[in-house]
């Protein structure tokens, strides 16, 4: 039976009372549906059963639930995305955006975000609402597995907070060793989130201390290298194309001159 304190990994597909589908774990069904967005991690997600990582309404539902569960849940505004609060609006200078918005558009104004909702003249009226507050969400969800291994538990950790799959977690003793692929320091938010795992591990675990390592395989980085240098021949490729081009009709104008 799920309790606060379990880690576990599910699916799920979530819709609105009209049936659109507004966020799903399932790539195929984000395609079809139109959702599908290239820069989001697909497949499973983890939890922690008391810790707020997915909707309260969501989170009350699973407790109680056996591993291999089924089944859909209809959450209400106050449990999903809160309700619509028409107060959440603000005003600004369209000279604060670097590019010009436009209206649908979603923002980041100091540290909120928001969604463009009218552009008056030079001013910008902003909904920091979300975009989904004031509506039911249904889930059809399946509880897959509940992890008890401390190196499963720390793998997810790392998935919930950074969006990224560690490679391998070894543990030594009171010490974890955790190995990341070579690039993650270039991903904002793994330098942000690695902290808020590594505080979830030390609580949720008799972990003591924590070493995050990178490891440089030869012919992978080789491999990246290759590809990183034909994409820099293709732009080098193209600009000379255009400076080209930018030539000729320069010449084509004299003449006709």
């Amino acid at each position: 039976m799920i309790s606060d304190g379990d880690f576990i990994r599910l699916s799920y597909t979530a819709k609105l009372e009209d049936g659109t589908i507004v966020d799903t774990t399932d790539e195929e069904v984000a395609k079809e549906h139109g959702i599908y967005n290239e820069n989001a991690r697909y497949g499973d997600i983890y939890a922690v059963i008391g810790k707020g990582h997915i909707l309260p309404g969501l989170e009350e539902d699973i407790k109680g639930k056996e591993v291999g569960y089924k089944g859909t849940v209809e959450i209400p505004p106050e449990k999903a995305f809160g309700e619509y609060n028409p107060e959440l609006k603000d005003t600004f200078s369209i000279n604060r955006f670097k590019e010009r918005p436009e209206i649908g558009q979603r923002v980041r104004i100091g540290d909120r975000i928001g969604t463009v909702e009218r552009i008056v003249g030079r001013r910008v009226i902003v909904d920091f609402n979300h975009p989904l507050a004031g509506k039911k969400i249904i889930f059809e969800y399946e509880i897959k597995e509940k992890l008890e291994k401390p190196e499963d538990k720390i793998k997810a950790l790392f998935v919930i907070h950074t969006g990224i799959d560690v490679k391998d977690v070894k543990i030594e003793g009171e010490k974890a060793i955790v190995e990341v692929s070579s690039d993650v320091y270039l991903n904002q938010l793994f330098l942000i989130g690695r902290y808020r795992a590594v505080k979830e591990i030390f609580e949720a675990t008799d972990i003591k201390e924590i070493e995050i390592i990178e490891r440089f395989e030869r012919e992978q980085e080789l491999l990246k290298l290759g590809e990183e240098l034909k994409e820099t021949e293709k732009e080098e490729a193209s600009e000379e194309e255009k400076e080209e081009s930018e030539s000729e009709e320069k010449e084509e104008s004299k003449e006709e001159a």
